[in-house]
């Protein structure tokens, strides 16, 4: 059965001395899964399965046309790592091809380029009218030798109007101690990874072979980022923090087991070149709501940090592991959602003996380009169960956001590869 249901509307006739042609136009919508996927959300939406990619399912793009690329975390059997899916009937898709030898996270479309990110460089593909990649296998280099430590190495990227594409460069590290993540080893003054890691850096995107040493670093002090977004309203970007992780397991004098599962925030930023947001030195706690000195480099769990470090324009539960952001401009959904951000939250495994949390995609309320108002949980049940959530073995956990052009929210799921579509049937 067709899922996607056709109506045609007569519009009305304009009469100047005689009768005119009756005009026919079409508008399709798009039907949910009778379970909406499986997915709880707020009354009005439905959601459906667009495909099973069987990949892991890491960030997504959806072009005018309606095609959607998926970036796979590592190549398939073929040995590629972008898939292209071609929408089908009833709002669902089917994978029409694949490209790139490398795997990665980022991915990001324009009406006229596709760019890709491997863990240690970005491509762009030229697309042509139909929204279909023109020369698969020779892609144009962007930027190439960043740096990859295999920890904190996925490259997320997005672009702003003016031309610039922006990468994240994760730390190689939890908090930069002179042995990582081992108990009591303090913190390195000074800490050299802030050099060439830890920061959003900026290239151009009409420059071919950049090298790491041609980027800006726009902003530093970012443990890993995964999910970034640019702001059109706010013009400025934004990104979402990966906190640190092991407060209790390294430092068990100063926290208990459930501080270090509370501890710290997750963090929404929003920057500005030049900007530091205190990585390694500092935690955000969202109890006290303050800037907290990091045990690595004197802190006790008391003292909070000084220096100029901006503060984080959101917090979100502690080691849920934000990795989308997306701003929602379409205008299938609700008014509330207009310029709001829809962030996926991928889930915690280092919350025990705390239930573990997160395998969601949240709302966060927007005002004239800053945040208003409490988040909300948008899209729930990706682990499949409560249970299945708190005991950190959920069936799908989701990664990356994309809009779609009739103003469509899709998920994509780094557990099984299902992509999903979220929509809004107006009464």
């Amino acid at each position: 059965m067709n899922r996607s249901v056709t109506r045609y509307l007569l519009l009305a006739p304009a009469l100047v001395g005689s009768l005119s042609l009756l005009a026919l136009r079409s508008e399709t919508i798009v039907a949910a899964d009778p379970d909406n996927a499986g997915l709880k959300l707020p009354a009005g939406f439905g959601a459906l399965k667009v495909a099973e990619t069987g990949g892991r399912a890491r960030h997504l793009t959806v072009t005018p046309q309606g095609n959607i690329y998926v970036k796979l975390n590592r190549p398939n059997a073929d040995g590629k790592g972008i898939l292209m899916l071609r929408p089908s009937s009833g709002g669902k898709a089917e994978v029409a091809g694949s490209l790139g030898n490398y795997g990665g996270t980022g991915i990001y479309s324009t009406k006229d380029y596709l760019y890709a990110s491997s863990d240690e460089a970005v491509f762009r593909y030229k697309l042509n009218a139909q929204g279909e990649v023109e020369s698969p296998a020779q892609p144009e280099k962007i930027v190439t030798g960043l740096i990859n430590r295999k920890q904190h190495e996925s490259k997320s990227i997005t672009l702003d109007r003016e031309g610039n594409l922006y990468v994240n460069i994760g730390a190689y590290s939890n908090t930069c101690q002179e042995q990582d993540r081992q108990k009591g080893s303090k913190g390195k003054p000074h800490c050299p990874i802030l050099d060439s890691a830890g920061g959003i850096w900026q290239f151009r995107t009409d420059k071919l072979n950049q090298s790491y040493g041609q980027g800006v670093r726009y902003a530093t002090g970012l443990r890993n980022v995964v999910g970034l977004d640019w702001n059109t309203q706010a013009n400025q970007l934004f990104v979402m923090q990966h906190g640190r992780d092991q407060l209790y397991d390294n430092f068990p004098a100063l926290y208990n087991s459930k501080q270090s599962a509370e501890l710290p925030a997750e963090c929404l930023y929003a920057l500005k070149k030049g900007d530091n947001a205190g990585w390694p030195y500092l935690y955000y706690d969202p109890q006290q709501k303050k800037k907290m000195l990091n045990p690595e480099y004197g802190g006790d769990g008391k003292k909070e940090a000084t220096g100029n470090y901006i503060d984080p324009a959101a917090a979100y539960p502690a080691h849920t592991a934000p990795n989308a952001l997306l701003f929602y401009t379409g205008t299938m959904f609700p008014e509330k959602y207009r310029n709001g951000a829809f962030i996926a939250f991928h889930g915690s495994w280092n919350r025990a003996p705390e239930p573990q949390k997160g395998y969601y995609v949240v709302f966060q309320p927007f005002k004239n380009g800053k945040p208003s108002g409490p988040w909300e949980v948008f899209a729930d049940n990706f682990a499949g169960s409560a249970a299945a959530a708190a005991a950190g073995r959920p069936e799908h956990k989701p990664c990356g956001l994309a809009q779609g052009p009739d103003g469509s929210l899709y998920v994509s799921d780094d557990r099984k590869g299902t992509i999903y579509r979220i929509v809004y049937n107006k009464k």
